[in-house]
């Protein structure tokens, strides 16, 4: 799906607008806030990375656009003890912070806008995306030179070849995923729930694993 008109989702003041909104609630309520699309998703990564006998417990993981950090609070409650998780959205990394904390849980959480460099963050066994690639790819300004950027930080985080990039995606189907990472390999995919319109069977979502290149 080629979009270059932008949408409000593409903009830092709309999630920080909306991760203000969760805080507030998750204060009043202890509601962790609303999850973008398909609830499941985070759980079938999840199951997949627990069958993945090469990807241990203690295997360097980091979130990207990691929103509340529910994905990363899954993986800690499964023992893995090395979570890191990015949002561009401060108001994002507070909640995730806090909901962190709450659960007596070891979680790193950083502010970082992924189309600029991140030399400070490290490198990465597991580098995971639910949404965010959507997001850039919604940005108002130049978002196709914003996923080519973003896709460049990706690219350095990933520790070795062996490195896993996991994204899923609601906007981008397999064919144009593995078509715009041409740094990257496909490795696997992920079953995701399939529709059928027109005698044509679709996916709602779509789940690729990559390798570098």
């Amino acid at each position: 799906m080629e979009n270059e008109h932008g949408s409000e989702l593409g903009t830092q003041e709309y999630w920080e607008s909306s991760y203000n909104r969760e805080i507030r609630n998750y204060k009043n309520h202890g509601d962790v806030g609303e999850i973008w699309f398909d609830e499941d998703s985070q759980q079938r990564v999840i199951d997949w990375l627990l069958k993945q006998e090469e990807i241990g417990k203690q295997a360097r993981v980091l979130d990207l656009g990691c929103g509340n950090g529910m994905f990363l609070v899954g993986l800690a409650n499964e023992g893995y003890g090395q979570l890191t998780g990015v949002d561009y959205s401060p108001k994002a990394v507070e909640l995730a912070h806090n909901i962190a904390q709450d659960n007596n849980l070891e979680i790193s959480y950083k502010v970082a806008d992924l189309t600029q460099p991140q030399d400070d963050l490290g490198t990465f066994d597991v580098v995971h995306d639910k949404g965010t690639y959507d997001a850039v790819s919604l940005c108002p300004d130049s978002p196709k030179e914003k996923r080519a950027l973003y896709l460049a930080t990706v690219e350095k985080l990933l520790r070795t070849a062996d490195s896993l990039f996991v994204i899923t995606s609601c906007n981008w189907t397999e064919d144009e995923l593995e078509q715009s990472f041409d740094k990257f390999i496909k490795y696997h995919t992920i079953p995701t729930p399939t529709f059928k319109f027109g005698g044509k069977v679709g996916n709602v979502v779509t789940s690729v694993v990559f390798k570098k290149l």
